[in-house]
């Protein structure tokens, strides 16, 4: 499998073991999310690179359905946001509002 393929393969796996400890299997509750962000996201590397902030402001927009719940989507939504912010803070860009040219990705 190619990297790529790899990291979905991963992110799809992982959803789906800390959404399988309850009830619930296709959704994250608050618990099972704050047990997933702490166990995956400890690595020097990336807390060098993502600002606890950062991850405040993804997780405050992720239940979008307001259920209280994390579904596959937000989720993904939320490793999407992540991952612009690695790759923003790795290359020393500013975080700016807006979209296409005249904002964000410069």
């Amino acid at each position: 499998m190619s990297k790529l393929e790899k990291a979905i393969v991963a992110i799809v796996e992982v959803f789906e073991e800390y959404a399988g400890t309850d009830e619930t299997k296709s959704q994250l509750s608050n618990a099972e999310l704050g047990q997933l962000i702490k166990a995956q996201l400890t690595s020097p590397e990336f807390k060098d690179k993502v600002d606890p902030e950062n991850i405040k402001e993804v997780m405050g927009e992720l239940d979008k359905n307001h259920d209280g719940e994390v579904n596959f989507r937000e989720f993904s939504q939320c490793i999407s946001g992540l991952a612009r912010a690695y790759y923003m803070k790795k290359h020393g860009k500013e975080k700016s509002r807006g979209r296409g040219r005249g904002g964000q990705d410069k």
